[in-house]
């Protein structure tokens, strides 16, 4: 009950508002992954932004089980050498960007896309975190089986050879 695990993996694309760049944005998210890519959309309104709420913002996609597995490890390799302690947060979750899209192993350069950058989201969790999302007899992960920010950092250095400073 102690193997921490990937939940999943979220790669995001803020553009600041729709057209051209979020059409770019969804069609590199969809090469990178395959899956199928969902805009995000305001909720709030900020004038000084020209935000308003029901406006498309940035795009995102969300991978679990196997395939995030497999990307993560070559995200890692892509993003750099090293991932800063700063990037973990108190339950061990992380992220990290990637500023060119070309440096991911595999992805070839599209000059209709261009060069955009996104960020990769990573949590992890235990089994039996799920009782915190069930319907019935929902409950808060225990502080003992919670993960920590240094049971994070162990797993990324042990899984993936990566270096954590």
């Amino acid at each position: 009950m102690k193997e921490i695990r990937i939940e999943k993996i979220t790669l995001n694309i803020g553009t600041g508002g729709p057209g051209e760049k979020l059409e770019k944005a969804m069609k590199l998210l969809n090469k990178i992954t395959g899956m199928k890519v969902v805009s995000t959309i305001t909720k709030k309104r900020i004038p000084t932004w020209d935000i308003r709420p029901g406006l498309q913002v940035g795009c995102k996609v969300t991978l679990r089980g196997e395939k995030a597995d497999e990307l993560l490890k070559r995200l890692l390799v892509a993003g750099a050498e090293k991932i800063n302690k700063l990037k973990f947060d108190k339950f061990g979750n992380f992220s990290f960007g990637i500023p060119e899209y070309l440096d991911v192993n595999g992805i070839e350069y599209d000059a209709s896309i261009g060069i955009i950058g996104f960020d990769v989201a990573v949590t992890l969790e235990r089994p039996g975190f799920r009782i915190k999302r069930r319907r019935n007899r929902k409950r808060t992960v225990p502080k003992e089986h919670s993960i920590s920010k240094e049971e994070a950092i162990n797993f990324i250095k042990q899984k993936y050879n990566f270096e954590v400073n």
